[in-house]
């Protein structure tokens, strides 16, 4: 998979995207992970990427015609244009494993005031959030975004079932998504903190219903509307 992020501070995603899987993901040339400074796309030697809204208001808004710009020279038949902002379909698994299918990702950041409306009603294929708050730009949410997506592309994981029993994946017959089950390690008592037996038991068929049971009991007391 490639994928392109247009952004005003690049230098905000060299810590995220230089460690752990995401880093493993572009060693194995899994993945392709290209920044790009939106004030490139810009008309003058300033950079000027922003401007005041029509109508009046505080703030800058983007522009559109940066934003053009990238991506004509970005995009290609394969591309599936993103803008992060806060009137976006909140991010979710589902989406997650939906983006992962695609081949070429363009992010667009948003920042500031906003970014031009037309954008998101000519350019994007979609606005997407990743909840209800205010953040200072579409940075973070798109290093949310990337990396729950690269982690669903296959052979980033060295086990691929890990992906299959993560909170939000399991599925009940009425497909949604639950949490996951509660994990336990060695030592079996401490601080005569107990274990529940049945994983002690070596029983698969009881604990693997106990953890079903434990999806479910959990998933309806934390998040009832997922089931």
């Amino acid at each position: 998979m490639k994928i392109d992020i247009l952004t005003l501070f690049p230098e905000m995603f060299k810590g995220p995207f230089d460690e752990s899987i995401i880093k493993r993901a572009q060693k194995k040339n899994l993945i392709e992970i290209k920044i790009h400074n939106l004030r490139k796309w810009a008309d003058d030697k300033r950079g000027t990427i922003d401007n005041r809204p029509f109508g009046g208001g505080t703030g800058m808004v983007l522009m559109i015609k940066p934003i053009d710009r990238a991506l004509d020279e970005l995009k290609t038949q394969d591309s599936k244009v993103i803008l992060l902002g806060p009137k976006g379909k909140v991010f979710d698994q589902k989406k997650a494993e939906e983006l992962a299918k695609n081949k070429h990702l363009i992010f667009i950041c948003g920042h500031y005031e906003g970014v031009d409306e037309r954008v998101k009603e000519h350019l994007a294929d979609e606005e997407i959030s990743i909840g209800d708050y205010i953040l200072t730009g579409g940075e973070l949410p798109t290093m949310v975004i990337v990396d729950s997506v690269v982690r669903l592309i296959p052979g980033v994981l060295e086990k691929p079932e890990s992906t299959q029993n993560e909170s939000f994946s399991h599925l009940t017959s009425h497909v949604s998504p639950l949490l996951e089950y509660p994990q336990y390690t060695r030592p079996a008592n401490f601080k005569g903190w107990q274990v529940p037996k049945v994983l002690l038991s070596g029983n698969h068929e009881k604990i693997d219903k106990w953890r079903k049971n434990e999806v479910l009991k959990i998933t309806k007391k934390l998040r009832p509307d997922l089931v």
